[in-house]
């Protein structure tokens, strides 16, 4: 018998305990010390039932993800999970299924080959493969639709979101919600003595034919729009409409054959790779693991803008109370408003109770005043772009917080040394650049200055938690990582439009790619007055190479300032819907002519090229100053910031995947062609000649 499992006796039924902590995963030796308690309790005339838990705080929460990478390196042998669960369904004795915390994709399949499944209220089952790449590969895609129905198979498997146990209940996926302790009501049921029901044998779910693909292909229409460019889920319907024609051994041996697909496939590895660096990310290897935090039990927020209304939602999300303050009460007033407005749409939304929303409104208290501000263990600055500005703002919080808080500013590209420089405690500040919506976006990048002390930067990263925040380190340059990066993807896109590509071209060929919005719309939503400040700080800074004016300066000049004005790039309604704009190309036409602009034209793939390859190029450069510790970092940063889709795993993994001669080569022409802005990155030479990825690199 496997350690994993612990085996026990009670009237008349074996209990098996899964003991793999911390979340109990399916890892070599579980499933076989599933089914070696299976066929010890028929080989026992003294046992009538089996009982199958989890220890710990969770049922199975799925399979053990570093064996999917083992097995495509050929390091482990492929998983045959189901062919051990199909021998646990055979069981001539029920197997009960007693569920606690989560039983998720491998957890889930595990409990649908038991013959009955019991579960605590606050439970939750559900199919998330499809969130790294993959399908259900241990027969999910065969024995959901049997017990919920082809709909709601489909609903669970493509789009990938787990139920509750009242809503597993209602659908047939368990067969009672246990009231008080799960291995008592477990056991209640099996002295029931209830027959085996062995779910591969159901059919009263299953559609025929035509409706099966009928359902699969709203579905496909649904998972079209909101995981665009994603084949798992696509995968994941036609495993499940095969029900419909095959066999359930036949169906297994399909879905196997997808599963396998996908596993192979780059996307499955894009998506586990941004599994493991979000876990990644939060490791710093110069901080000790004994680095002692700072306590922060209450927090405060200057600026009460669309920023800062977000910072303090974020506090008040995470149950800390903060102060919010603005120098004038109708600005105070405005922005209590819009944080008001915002937890009555979650509300609307079903996202959160009305009680819920009124006590997390109760732990923002407006304030136009520093008093109180001593009380307090962080503050964070939110204000406008402008470093005279904030370095006022770091004078007074200086003055007004105890000695020990922490001073954070919300800067998205400026100077932490220049703005910690002006206070008398330089060791606690640092960098919070969160992203909008605040309240939304998980991305929060760290920013540590030169005197920023380890105490600081730890807690920093550890607060990230209760916000429910990916917290990623960064050190201090213009634009940190993600900005610094963007300015040459964005400067890029500019340049195509200027030498003959229209705006939708450019921002069609990067949504096409996976982006979630081109980067001219981005420009737009953002405020193009923003973008021309951020310029000019730039400039200021004498960025390298950096084009003393491009065409996006004209439409600033213009008052052409993106959604805001309902001109920008494009032509935007009253609910902001955009339009191509004649006037745009016009203009850009003419401004290419008085500049002596050369005109041509572009294909998708020379877009998608140009923009990715300066971002690529530029990322390799944050990696030899050491901005970013790992391209890992800078990855995570824009899966989680930039709309760049898990799926392709980030810019740096995908050069990877493209190969990063072929992106040197890609590189080196525009440097021929366009001039010094593209000189290769050394590392990117460097690693290119040695045939490595940047995942192989470390400093």
């Amino acid at each position: 018998m496997s350690e994993l499992v612990q085996v026990t006796r009670r009237d008349g039924v074996l209990i098996a305990a899964v003991n793999n902590p911390p979340v109990n995963a399916l890892s070599p030796g579980v499933p076989e010390g599933l089914l070696a308690a299976v066929r010890e309790a028929a080989a026992d005339d003294a046992i009538h039932a089996v009982v199958i838990l989890g220890t710990g705080r969770t049922f199975i929460a799925g399979a053990d993800i570093r064996e999917f990478a083992r097995i495509v390196s050929g390091e482990a042998p492929p998983l045959n999970l189901a062919a051990l669960l199909e021998e646990i369904e055979s069981s001539a004795k029920p197997v009960i299924m007693a569920i606690h915390g989560s039983a998720l994709g491998g957890g889930l399949e595990t409990a649908m080959a038991g013959h009955y499944r019991v579960a605590v209220a606050s439970a939750q089952v559900g199919q998330p493969e499809v969130k790294l790449g993959l399908i259900p590969g241990a027969g999910g895609t065969q024995r959901l639709p049997r017990l919920a129905g082809v709909e709601q198979a489909m609903r669970m498997c493509a789009l990938g979101e787990p139920v509750t146990a009242a809503d597993a209940l209602a659908c047939g996926i368990v067969d009672r919600i246990v009231e008080g302790d799960l291995l008592e009501g477990a056991l209640a049921f099996a002295a029931e003595r209830p027959a085996v029901r062995r779910t591969r044998e159901l059919q009263e779910k299953l559609l025929d034919a035509t409706q099966s693909e009928q359902l699969a292909e709203t579905f496909r229409t649904e998972c079209g729009r909101k995981l665009r460019g994603q084949s798992a889920p696509l995968a994941a319907l036609d495993a499940i409409a095969a029900t419909a024609r095959l066999s359930f051994a036949d169906g297994i041996a399909y879905e196997r054959e997808l599963f396998d697909a996908c596993l192979r496939g780059a996307q499955s590895r894009a998506m586990i790779h941004v599994f493991f660096g979000e876990r990644t990310v939060a490791k710093i290897p110069f901080l000790p693991k004994e680095t002692a935090t700072l306590p922060v039990r209450r927090a405060a927020v200057v600026g009460a803008g669309t920023m800062g209304g977000g910072i303090a939602m974020c506090f008040a999300n995470a149950g800390i109370p903060v102060l919010l303050k603005d120098t004038t009460q109708p600005a105070l007033d405005r922005g209590m408003a819009t944080i008001r407005r915002n937890y009555e749409a979650s509300v609307r939304k079903g996202r959160l109770a009305a009680a819920q929303a009124e006590q997390r409104l109760a732990l923002i208290t407006p304030t136009v005043q520093y008093d109180g501000f001593g009380e307090a263990d962080i503050a964070v600055e939110a204000v406008f772009e402008e470093m005279k500005l904030k370095q006022q703002i770091f004078r007074d919080l200086d003055r007004a917080m105890r000695p020990g808080a922490i001073l954070a500013t919300n800067t998205s590209t400026l100077d932490i040394d220049f703005i910690a420089a002006v206070t008398s405690r330089p060791k606690f500040v640092v960098g919070t650049h969160f992203f909008s919506p605040a309240n939304v976006m998980r991305l929060l990048e760290v920013v540590r200055g030169k005197d920023t002390s380890p105490a600081v930067i730890a807690t920093a990263m550890e607060l990230a938690k209760p916000l429910k925040k990916i917290a990623v380190l960064s050190g201090n340059c213009f634009g940190f990582i993600g900005n610094r990066m963007f300015g040459p993807y964005r400067e890029q896109a500019v340049s195509l439009v200027e030498e003959g590509a229209t705006a939708q071209q450019v921002d069609e060929a990067l949504t096409s790619w996976g982006m979630a919005m081109g980067p001219l719309a981005v420009g737009d939503l953002a405020g193009l007055d923003v973008s021309w400040r951020v310029r000019q700080e730039a400039l200021r800074l004498r960025r390298p190479h950096l084009e003393p004016k491009t065409f996006e300066d004209v439409l600033y000049e213009l008052g052409r300032y993106g959604q805001k004005s309902s001109l920008g790039w494009y032509r935007y309604d009253e609910n902001r819907r955009a339009t191509a704009d004649p006037e745009v190309e016009h203009l850009v036409r003419e401004y290419a002519a008085v500049q002596g602009i050369a005109q041509r034209t572009f294909t998708s793939q020379e877009i998608v090229e140009r923009v990715l390859y300066a971002l690529i190029n530029e990322g390799a450069r944050l990696l030899e100053e050491g901005i970013a510790l790992r391209s890992v970092d800078i990855d995570i940063v824009y899966v989680n910031g930039y709309g760049c889709p898990a799926w392709r795993g980030g810019p740096m993994h995908y050069a990877g995947a493209v190969g990063l001669a072929k992106v040197l080569e890609g590189v080196r022409k525009f440097h021929d062609e366009l001039g010094p802005a593209w000189k290769p990155a050394p590392l990117l030479e460097q690693l290119a000649r040695e045939g490595k990825t940047f995942e192989q690199w470390s400093r």
